[in-house]
């Protein structure tokens, strides 16, 4: 019987707070506290217009070697990992695996796919690819990958080694239960410790970037409103008072 760890998930209240934020200005806020690139190199949006925010479940991928695999597509399912990190699998999880940045491996296809997303999965990112694109394309499943391919999983040069250990994916370390924010721009990961923070940081900056935007829609000074100039703080803090965005508890 094969066991894999659980992660540990991060309180709701934090989840839902982020779903109001993009990836770019988590990704710019991580920068100002000194995580220069949270951002993941390589995986990109595959459906437009999606967004997710949500724990991280991982799965490891290692250059195949005979003495340690020699498994085939089914032979004893039940020991290919690929399938263990679905299992973990609850309501808003991300998967996000570490594929070397393999082009010829399809991590997961239609079946997984449709899985997952029966488990409430939020969403997969992969550096490296999947396969069945014409029928995974129909779940609607928000995916970040670097392609597609034909072939499975185990067909060419790397196997599932591990799930729900710290892995590297697109450059970025994630351990297990990391949040990740990820829509358009590309994919962030956000430590769980340091979410809090952001939001509120975040929310500053999401503000008086919507009064920013509206003041240059009406052709006022780049200068004056981006970045938000000391002179026109007053002015947007009467914005505040009326605005919407200005009024969150």
């Amino acid at each position: 019987m094969t066991h894999t760890p659980d992660i540990t998930r991060p309180p709701k209240e934090l989840i839902d707070a982020l779903k109001e934020i993009g990836a770019a200005t988590v990704s710019g806020t991580l920068g100002h506290m000194g995580f220069r690139n949270p951002h993941m190199v390589g995986p990109v949006a595959q459906n437009r217009g999606k967004s997710i925010v949500g724990p991280a479940l991982t799965l490891q991928f290692l250059p195949q070697r005979p003495d340690l695999f020699t498994e085939g597509e089914y032979a004893d399912p039940e020991t290919q990992l690929h399938r263990h990190v679905l299992y973990h699998a609850q309501e808003g999880d991300v998967v996000v695996v570490d594929a070397r940045g393999d082009m010829s491996s399809g991590v997961f296809g239609d079946m997984m796919s449709t899985y997952f997303k029966g488990r409430g999965g939020a969403g997969i990112v992969v550096d490296g690819c999947m396969r069945d694109r014409p029928n995974v394309e129909k779940l609607d499943l928000p995916l970040w990958l670097r392609g597609w391919t034909p072939n499975y999983h185990v067909q060419t040069s790397i196997y599932p080694n591990a799930v729900n250990v710290p892995i590297a994916c697109g450059g970025v370390t994630v351990i297990p239960g990391d949040i990740i924010v990820a829509d358009d721009d590309g994919v962030v990961v956000l430590p769980v410790a340091m979410a809090s923070k952001v939001i509120e940081e975040s929310q500053k900056h999401h503000d008086w970037e919507e009064f920013s935007r509206a003041k240059l829609m009406e052709g006022g000074s780049l200068q004056r409103y981006y970045p938000l100039h000391d002179d026109a703080r007053g002015e947007y803090e009467e914005w505040r008072k009326t605005n919407r965005l200005g009024n969150r508890s």
